[in-house]
């Protein structure tokens, strides 16, 4: 979403081995964020924002130079961007109802559809109404002393978010200089963002958390963890205030991983790797399913999980494409991408299988699917065509890996590979997004606002490129994962522990046995 330019019980050792790595990655995040936030770190990032950061020091150098008062564009709303997010919100809502819903209920047990239906639309639901109450203003606002990290309160309840006083719609800024949306159209696409996060963490804790202990997850969850990995990916001034600060030499705060200069333009990090570190997390705290590694746990319905797959893939074109705010060429490309990322994993997956199983199946051509959107989407409007297919039959592969080698391996039971696919093709985008951005890769390349203006400090309808440097491109965007993995993996455990000490998080192995639907909701999804 911010264009800076332009997914047995787990033995005991293995577990302490993860406590042991979750507790130096919150150390290390905690080193990261005092070195990396001050003025004197930032002049290291190659990257927009590191120009930036360094404009105010230059111009207290010369006190004697008169300051320059930058000249803001008029404020344009097109209908056409208008009627485009509102679009891409309806297809991002697609995505979790019935799209995630069928495609992770296919891959249960029968005696656990009408549960996971339940527990997907669940979240969703208290997803959306914390968003409209609390999220939106911890994640989209100025956090003051803590700016970096977590948003304030000035939207609380969406105080201030709709009309002013006026009668006049408050505008937010796109990626355009002197191009605006209303602010109510970006905090109900935003919400659904949200509302889709904490539902793909169901994924590796499936057929044995508690219905009471999903709600509770639902409700802290985004608060430690999705709130806040929000505010420091995609906080900033905006085009026209990055502009502006940096002509008349003022300084500005953004979010702690925009100012690594990371690019993550629909949610890389934000949404598929801060859902499968929190998945991981999950199934090791929950432990395994009964009978995990003794009994066949088949999906029930590959149909169903093709029919999710398909409406996942539809969706996503609203959850990337949108994410350009804007109904320009970035949103084509965003489209472009989808779709050839998305063939090229799907295939990759298929190919595999076939020479390495001698069957293809239709369970890895789905997976393949969804890995392939999920790598694509931290890279759509930065890649170009070339590069979002090298992005998709790298993933794939990489993905099977870890869903069959790695987890069979360390016996952790992440029984919809959440982790395998979410957090695996959300870090390998998210560091391949740093290579595809290049230009000579027929990559976007990167805007730099901090340039754009002319001499008597009027803001530019378009803004120049910034140098490219693939080496430190990179460097940002691992900076970028190796935060997201932390904080997601430290505030994952503390919402775990804080159930599973509280409420409890796991259903009795007869309520397993049984199948949720009966023990949990006194439903069954087939009456056969």
């Amino acid at each position: 979403m911010t264009r800076i330019a332009t997914r047995t019980r787990p033995e005991l050792s293995f577990e302490a081995l993860v406590r042991a790595g979750l507790a130096a990655l919150a150390a290390l995040i905690f080193i990261m964020a005092i070195g990396l936030v001050s003025p004197a770190h930032a002049q290291d990032a190659a990257n927009a924002v590191a120009v930036a950061a360094t404009a105010a020091p230059a111009a207290e150098a010369a006190p004697a130079a008169a300051k320059l008062v930058a000249t803001l564009p008029d404020k344009v709303v097109d209908k056409a961007d208008i009627t485009w997010m509102m679009l891409s919100t309806l297809l991002v809502l697609l995505m979790i109802v019935p799209g995630l819903a069928l495609f992770y209920g296919g891959l249960v047990r029968a005696k656990n559809m009408l549960s996971m239906l339940m527990q997907v639309s669940t979240v969703m639901v208290i997803g959306m109404v914390a968003w409209m109450l609390w999220g939106y203003s911890l994640a989209f606002t100025s956090g003051g002393e803590i700016d970096s990290f977590v948003g304030g309160f000035d939207r609380l309840f969406l105080n201030g978010a709709g009309l002013d006083a006026d009668g006049n719609p408050v505008l937010v800024a796109t990626f355009s200089t002197g191009v605006y949306i209303p602010e109510l159209v970006f905090v109900v696409f935003q919400m659904t963002f949200a509302a889709i996060t904490a539902a793909l963490v169901l994924g590796g804790v499936a057929e044995r958390m508690k219905f009471a202990a999903v709600v509770v997850f639902a409700v802290l969850w985004p608060l430690l963890s999705y709130y806040p990995m929000a505010h420091m990916v995609w906080w900033w001034p905006g085009p026209d205030g990055l502009a502006a600060a940096s002509a008349q030499g003022d300084s500005f705060t953004t979010g702690l991983i925009w100012s690594f200069g990371a690019l993550d333009f629909a949610g890389g990090t934000v949404v598929h790797i801060n859902a499968g570190i929190a998945a991981l997390v999950g199934c090791i705290i929950l432990g395994a399913r009964s009978g995990y590694r003794n009994e066949p746990m088949p999906p029930h319905s590959l149909v169903m999980t093709f029919i999710g797959a398909g409406l996942l893939w539809v969706g996503w074109f609203g959850f990337n494409a949108g994410s350009n705010l804007e109904s320009n060429y970035y949103a084509v490309l965003a489209m472009a991408n989808t779709f050839i990322a998305t063939a090229a994993a799907g295939l990759s997956w298929v190919l595999y299988e076939w020479v390495t199983r001698k069957r293809p199946s239709m369970l890895g051509l789905a997976s393949g699917i969804v890995a392939g959107l999920v790598a694509v989407t931290p890279a759509a409007g930065f890649a170009g065509p070339m590069g979002a297919l090298i992005l998709g039959l790298v993933v794939s592969p990489a993905c099977i890996f870890f869903c069959s080698v790695v987890k069979s391996a360390l016996k952790y039971d992440d029984s919809l590979d959440a982790f395998g696919i979410h957090g695996i093709g959300g870090i390998i985008g998210a560091i391949g997004t740093g290579i595809v951005v290049s230009p000579a890769l027929g990559g976007a390349g990167i805007v730099d606002y901090t340039k754009c203006f002319d001499e008597a400090g009027k803001i530019l309808a378009v803004c120049p490129a910034y140098p490219y440097d693939m080496a430190a491109q990179v460097i940002a965007q691992a900076k970028g994962v190796l935060v997201t993995v932390a904080w997601s993996g430290v505030a994952s455990a503390i919402v775990f522990f804080i159930i599973k000490y509280t409420i409890g998080l796991k259903a009795s192995v007869d309520d397993q046995e049984e199948g949720l639907d009966i023990a949990e909701h006194g439903e069954r999804a087939y009456h056969l």
